[in-house]
């Protein structure tokens, strides 16, 4: 039961954030098809912001107007949506319309709002359900997610989207010798785009699968045993209440996970004994917060809006080996994460910021001298997630550079720059990527208010990133795009 449990959380992660991870791995493909061309990421960028209205919505629902939000059903409306959406763009993809006499991508863009208005929902959604079941699930779920990049870039691979070389072709030209006009034949190197093993259609088509494997787990996993551990402490005096806080058991009996203490059992007062109380001074609350906001702005907002600037000066093949390997890396940070926590936990007894009983080795109210009831706790190296967070700001950076520099960047005529870019890439995913995943471990630990303000910052962060470089790319053109098999670049 406990496996098929962690496969359902598994396969309801990789509903979270496929569609519009599937879209970031066919850019290669899509960038040389659609009008937009290179501006293209930009516009998804901005597109995916737009569609924080949908956890805003949810979250001034449960703020204002507690219980009225239905948590399940908040989520069977969004997947269900993404199921649509999907499907409809495998097919509507390619069709383009004139606004104000410039051609654009609408179907695509358009439906792009949709799917964006689900994965951004899912931040505030996905996660605090998460809180109903044993904590270990919560790394599966993060497998999951991370999953959602993984497997759309293996198909992505599989495709060969994007994939071009140069082809030396000769054309008819017009050569002028004083008064004499002369026919000539006139060299030049051009991009051909090598077919892809199957069709856009098909690649949509298959993200909607993966949306309605989404859908079928999370309908089995709505149905699974509550574990209802709430912490009394809040991140804010105005707190969060979900509807689901509603269910607690009557049963007193611990849930008895991992290695945890046994709970006394009660009977008049069952909250008592499903407190969690984990307690992190404000200050490294903020720390943790500002880090998820630092980096859901990079990995969301800022250097997706200029992915293709930094790789497609190198040549399709590193555009596309830097889109979908990236992808690749946070699954990956997610399996870091999982294996890694063990070492890094300590016993209640130890734990520097765990309150027994509201105060330090105070005993607890519910039994005189006997210590609340407790799980491990994770107490991770807040110092380590900030070194961390300082390696991948330093790859974004890079990437960050080359894009300014393009068309003609640093080891443009070198395969180093080729390797180079795509490692940087991959590196600045995967680091940042495994910084996030402890940030919900730890905030899972304090409250299920402290996961709907994880994906809060999250989308916040991703909002002011995007924010900041949609005008810089596309109104203010500070960067340039050149074909390139035609580039002429100083040695």
């Amino acid at each position: 039961m406990a496996l098929l449990t962690h496969l359902l959380a598994c396969a309801f992660g990789t509903g979270s954030w496929v569609a519009i991870n599937g879209l970031w791995v066919e850019l290669p493909l899509l960038v040389r098809v659609l009008p937009e061309q290179w501006d293209l990421p930009s516009y998804i960028t901005i597109i995916i912001q737009m569609a924080n209205v949908g956890p805003l919505f949810v979250t001034l629902m449960h703020r204002f107007w507690p219980g009225l939000l239905k948590e399940v059903a908040v989520i069977y409306v969004v997947v269900s949506l993404g199921v649509v959406a999907c499907l409809l763009l495998a097919f509507l993809w390619d069709q383009t319309s004139l606004i104000a006499g410039t051609p654009h991508s609408t179907a695509f863009l358009v439906l792009t709002f949709f799917l964006a208005l689900v994965d951004c929902t899912s931040s505030v959604t996905f996660l605090p359900f998460m809180m109903q079941l044993e904590p270990q699930y919560l790394t599966t779920f993060f497998i999951g997610e991370g999953l959602s990049g993984l497997i759309p870039a293996l198909i992505a691979l599989g495709q060969g989207s994007g994939i071009s070389s140069c082809v030396n072709v000769t054309r008819p030209g017009n050569a002028t010798s004083g008064n004499t006009t002369e026919e000539s034949l006139v060299f030049q190197m051009e991009t051909r785009y090598l077919p892809a093993n199957f069709s856009t259609l098909l690649f949509f088509l298959l993200m909607t699968g993966m949306m309605v494997a989404c859908l079928v787990a999370f309908f089995f996993l709505a149905r699974q045993p509550k574990v209802w551990e709430l912490s009394q402490q809040q991140l804010f005096p105005s707190t969060i209440i979900l509807s689901s806080f509603d269910q607690i058991p009557e049963d007193g009996a611990g849930s008895g996970r991992g290695g945890g203490y046994p709970c006394p059992k009660k009977t008049k007062r069952p909250m008592e004994d499903h407190l969690e109380t984990v307690s992190h001074p404000l200050a490294k609350l903020a720390f943790i917060y500002l880090l998820i906001a630092w980096v859901s702005s990079l990995t969301n907002g800022v250097l997706p809006s200029v992915q293709s600037y930094s790789c497609l000066p190198y040549g399709n093949t590193a555009y596309h080996l830097s889109a979908t390997l990236s992808s690749m890396a946070n699954p990956l940070a997610c399996i870091v994460a999982m294996f890694l926590p063990g070492r890094w936990v300590r016993s209640p007894q130890n734990h520097p910021f765990l309150e027994r009983g509201g105060r330090k080795g105070a005993s607890s109210p519910g039994r005189a001298g006997a210590p609340r009831c407790h799980p491990p706790v994770p107490c991770r190296s807040l110092a380590l997630l900030g070194a961390l967070t300082l390696a991948g700001t330093g790859f974004g950076a890079y990437n960050m550079a080359i894009a300014v520099m393009s068309p003609c960047p640093l080891l443009q005529q070198s395969q180093w720059g080729d390797v180079v870019i795509v490692l940087s890439w991959v590196l600045f995913t995967g680091t940042l990527s495994y910084v996030k995943v402890m940030a919900g471990v730890i905030l899972r630990s304090r409250s299920h208010s402290a996961l709907v303000w994880y994906g809060a910052l999250e989308q916040l962060g991703s909002l002011l990133g995007a924010l900041l470089m949609f005008p810089l790319v596309n109104i203010y053109g500070f960067f340039t795009s050149a074909d390139y098999c035609s580039l002429h670049c100083p040695a």
